[in-house]
């Protein structure tokens, strides 16, 4: 080994980002006692207190549940059995729990990392290696594939041999990169709108999600905490944060999230976060390469339209924590082989649903009498349809699976 050369280490599995779906997948081969190394860009402190989405859907808890890993989630999530559309100056309530019989969770995504990272390093004892820099995928498509990275805090180049890579470093991470060109297909899909994503220091103005549907444009009243509301409001792609300044925006949830005069008004608060999004999606077919398997933002994104994400990346890590498992502690490659497909099933439901839901949201606003027709159409169905409702509330709530 010359001076230069990386140290090397041996393990079974090598995760690429802890984020939701490569936490989850360390976690599973933890309990299985399969060794594993999570490797991450950023700091513990910081990804334990990124913000992102917030609502999981009842199975991905029941999955999560059956793992161990639910047992603050259960404790302090907030549950939900309804959301609320607001047009036309009204406000029509749609509850889906008395529907269905079923709910969804809202738990911020920096809380549950900071469950998951808890349990995999301080709890399961595994292998976390944070701030790392310059990581490398190599010989993918062998029987030995390695990654190599650079160490934060020393600065030494590490190479770590394995057997599979779990590549869940989202949707600007490495792993993806790695695929060879022409291996996969990547389809994407622009919505033409973006969303001032803002973060506001008051209490909910409602006890479930609010949507409002307007001329003016979409918005989106979201708890977090009893102290925090996620707002989004629709804008111009390519805006800028700067030309909204607070009593603006402010002003623009008044109008469309007006709910008639039995609604609560909204509390208002000074506002921690402004950022736009600009929406879209992508679908990466298909989600392995040899050895690499992706998860995940990686692997496919989905706007926050129908907040699916964090979903979605859940139901990998199940998928293919479970299938490593089954391969590392007996050979059963059945699992592995069918990873992809298996995914991808749910990733286009989802997306379906997603653009379904966009048109909705923002058919009203585009100046277009046909499209605010037909999405008026769609929300009188599903206040006077009950096959109507139904069907939404199956897809809204995502579809109940056994994990």
């Amino acid at each position: 080994m010359t001076t230069n050369s990386p140290s090397f280490q041996r393990t079974q599995v090598v995760i690429v980002g802890a984020g939701p779906a490569g936490l989850t997948v360390g976690n599973i081969l933890r309990a299985a006692s399969v060794d594993c190394v999570v490797l991450e860009t950023e700091s513990r402190a910081f990804i334990e207190r990124r913000p992102r989405a917030g609502v999981i859907e009842e199975w991905a808890v029941n999955g999560l549940r059956r793992r161990g890993l639910a047992d603050y989630l259960l404790a302090r999530a907030q549950r939900h059995t309804a959301c609320e559309f607001r047009f036309g100056g009204e406000r029509y309530r749609f509850s889906y729990g008395d529907l269905t019989g079923r709910h969804h969770w809202v738990y911020p995504q920096p809380l549950l990392v900071t469950d998951l990272v808890r349990e995999y390093v301080d709890v399961r004892g595994g292998d976390a290696r944070f701030s790392v820099r310059d990581v490398e995928l190599r010989d993918l498509d062998s029987g030995h594939p390695s990654v190599s990275y650079t160490c934060g805090d020393s600065g030494e180049r590490r190479m770590l041999a394995c057997d599979f890579v779990v590549g869940a470093d989202g949707a600007r991470g490495v792993s993806r990169a790695a695929m060879p060109p022409g291996h996969a297909r990547t389809a994407r899909h622009d919505y033409g709108v973006a969303w001032l994503a803002l973060l506001a220091e008051a209490p909910p103005s409602s006890d479930c999600v609010l949507f409002g549907v307007h001329e003016n444009g979409f918005a989106g009243h979201m708890a977090r905490s009893p102290e925090v509301t996620r707002y989004y409001l629709q804008c111009p792609s390519g805006d800028d944060p700067e030309n909204w300044p607070d009593y603006r925006i402010w002003s623009e949830l008044h109008v469309r999230l007006a709910g008639g005069a039995d609604a609560q008004a909204l509390t208002e608060g000074p506002l921690t976060e402004k950022r736009v999004l600009a929406l879209h999606d992508y679908v990466v077919e298909p989600m392995t390469y040899g050895r690499l398997f992706l998860a995940g933002d990686a692997a496919h994104l989905v706007a926050p339209i129908a907040a699916k994400g964090m979903n979605l990346a859940l139901h990998d890590a199940f998928l293919l924590g479970d299938a490593l498992v089954a391969y590392l502690d007996g050979g059963d490659g059945e699992g592995l082989d069918g990873y992809s497909q298996a995914c991808l099933r749910r990733v286009w439901d989802y997306q379906e649903f997603s653009q379904w839901l966009s048109e909705v949201y923002h058919g009203t606003s585009a100046k277009d009498p046909f499209r605010a027709g037909t999405t008026f159409a769609r929300l009188r169905r599903l206040f006077t349809s009950p096959v109507a409702a139904a069907a939404f509330a199956e897809q809204y709530l995502g579809t109940a699976e056994h994990y």
